[in-house]
């Protein structure tokens, strides 16, 4: 059971590794200018392997399941999949259900762990394999592995490393995790935190915060929704930027010019553009796109601009 591109390598391993009787999958979305509707990344590598799928709106009633009953699962492996499983889903299968979440549980449980790592400055993140139960992430783990975290990393390149390390351990031990070999842990309540689904307002930068904080949501919004400001009058993504050593001078938001490039002032230090997308077009080298639009120099980024 899963959805976008991070459950793919999951799928991929259990296809060479396992029997897969079966996909359950979101169903297709419209996107694009013409709104056509899209498959999921899952169930083009379901259908390419020639593995029957399901797309059920909601599993949220009994009869939906009907579909998985009929294909007797040992075991459900989730990786992503975006619906809360009931209980009628959870037990079914005589080994319960196994979840590939993205963290160090208990540690960011939730929709997005890889953002709010980034967003919290975390150094250090990994995949838990864990027994799922009723409640959001808090089910017994059975295998934690830990990944460092680059200090120029992005949720994009984050999001991969993790997909292939999550994919690399059910290789690992999954056959392990069915013969009872691995001893569930309970998790440790007192050590959780919390890390809510992300939405495209999560993306507007406040540049009263310090510059590392708005670096940290640069590159936690890369690749979506992307870190944004306003100035005037449109919407101006900030798609690559880092912070610069030094205090910043002159009110939080206004863009000047530093040795290295353009900056902007902020709470606390500044922040240096390395690049910009202006609406409509591709993202450019912020030097670029001051060269072209020399009233961005000395302009006041944000609600004040």
């Amino acid at each position: 059971m899963g959805t976008p591109e991070f459950a793919v390598p999951c799928l991929n391993v259990l296809i060479a590794t396992q029997q897969v009787v079966g996909v359950v999958t979101q169903p297709d979305r419209p996107a694009g200018r013409g709104n056509r509707l899209r498959p999921s990344p899952v169930k083009l590598a379901a259908e390419a392997a020639g593995i029957p799928v399901y797309q059920p709106r909601s599993l949220k009633k009994e009869e939906a399941a009907e579909p998985l009953r009929a294909w007797q699962p040992d075991v459900i492996v989730v990786a992503a999949f975006g619906q809360i499983l009931r209980p009628h889903v959870l037990y079914l299968p005589p080994r319960g259900s196994l979840n590939v979440h993205a963290s160090l549980l208990p540690r960011w449980r939730g929709a997005a762990p890889i953002q709010h790592a980034l967003l919290a400055g975390d150094t250090l993140t990994g995949i838990t394999l864990m027994q799922m139960d009723e409640g959001l992430d808090t089910g017994p783990m059975l295998v934690r592995e830990s990944l460092v975290i680059d200090p120029r990393e992005t949720a994009a390149t984050l999001h991969d490393r993790l997909a292939a390390l999550g994919a690399d351990m059910l290789r690992r031990w999954l056959d392990d995790i069915l013969t009872g070999r691995v001893s569930p842990t309970v998790q440790d309540e007192a050590a959780m935190t919390y890390a809510p689904m992300i939405d495209k307002a999560a993306g507007a930068i406040d540049w009263t915060r310090d510059a590392a904080t708005i670096d940290r949501l640069v590159r936690a919004m890369t690749p979506w929704p992307g870190a944004f400001t306003e100035w005037a009058g449109e919407t101006l993504k900030i798609t690559r930027a880092r912070p610069l050593a030094g205090a910043a001078t002159g009110h939080p938001g206004y863009v000047v010019r530093a040795a290295e490039g353009v900056a902007v002032a902020t709470g606390d230090g500044l922040l240096l553009l390395d690049e910009v997308q202006p609406p409509g077009k591709r993202p450019m080298p912020a030097a670029d796109f001051a060269r072209g639009r020399p009233d961005f120099l000395g302009a006041v980024l944000g609600a004040a601009g």
